[in-house]
């Protein structure tokens, strides 16, 4: 099966179906989805769009007739769950760390016939990541290496109530080459204390309010009395999204603490 009849109901799946020169297969999309202008050309069509990313029309999904639906994270878990279902193959991912989402670009290139295309993207991911620790590290080591000279990031991914990023950023953030005290890697995000985030004293903020893209005003987090640190504002797909954009992500970061910590 060459050229799969895909649905993708995930914008990290469809992103990265793009990433592997797979998006050529795709019948079908959300309305959060980002496909290319080649996408669905193997089927002589456009993708059509078969709702939101939680609110997708599952009589619309199977009318297109897929030979694999794409989900992701555990909002996606019931719907993906009625998928099968009515009988449709699917591809569920719940990417949890930094390396799940490399190991994810296999997975969904397995998914779509195309395994080697997916061990390439996944070891150029891995090769990005060694290059930016490198330079963050400043000897060719590795950046763990220096950890008491990292900055202390503070992440938020959603802001009214204030959420620290949790899944994979904080492998991101030590990737980048800090230090992220506020969630482990691999917990979900959650609301922090204010006064626990003063005490840790960031030296980095970043805002990624998710849906909202770029989009958000620095100084409605800049103007909090805990925070005294230099608030970056970047595209919320960059961080929150399990896909090759999450290495982008990585470089994006490495950047700004390379740039704050010049003299």
């Amino acid at each position: 099966m060459s050229n799969p009849r895909v649905v993708s109901l995930a914008p990290s799946a469809t992103a990265t179906l793009s990433a592997l020169d797979a998006a050529e297969c795709l019948v079908g999309v959300t309305h959060h989805c980002e496909p290319p202008p080649t996408a669905g050309s193997a089927h002589d069509t456009d993708p059509v769009a078969v709702g939101g990313w939680t609110t997708p029309s599952l009589d619309r999904v199977a009318e297109l007739d897929p030979d694999v639906v794409f989900t992701s994270d555990g909002l996606q878990a019931g719907i993906a769950e009625e998928c099968r279902e009515r009988g449709l193959a699917v591809d569920h991912r719940e990417p949890a760390t930094l390396a799940d989402v490399l190991e994810g670009f296999r997975g969904i290139a397995d998914a779509v016939g195309r395994p080697g295309a997916g061990a390439e993207l996944a070891a150029e991911a891995r090769e990005r990541i060694e290059a930016i620790g490198d330079a963050a590290a400043g000897t060719g080591g590795d950046a763990t290496d220096t950890a008491a000279d990292r900055p202390v990031v503070y992440c938020e991914e959603w802001s009214d109530p204030p959420m620290a990023a949790g899944n994979w950023v904080p492998d991101a953030v030590r990737a980048a080459g800090g230090r992220y005290p506020f969630v482990d890697a691999g917990e979900r995000s959650r609301e922090v204390d204010p006064e626990a985030v003063a005490a840790a004293d960031p030296d980095q903020v970043v805002v990624h309010v998710c849906g909202r893209g770029d989009r958000v005003d620095p100084a409605t987090v800049a103007d909090r009395e805990w925070i005294d640190a230099p608030v970056h504002v970047i595209d919320d797909s960059l961080l929150n999204q399990p896909s090759p954009a999450l290495i982008d992500g990585i470089e994006r970061l490495a950047g700004l603490f390379a740039d704050e910590g010049e003299p």
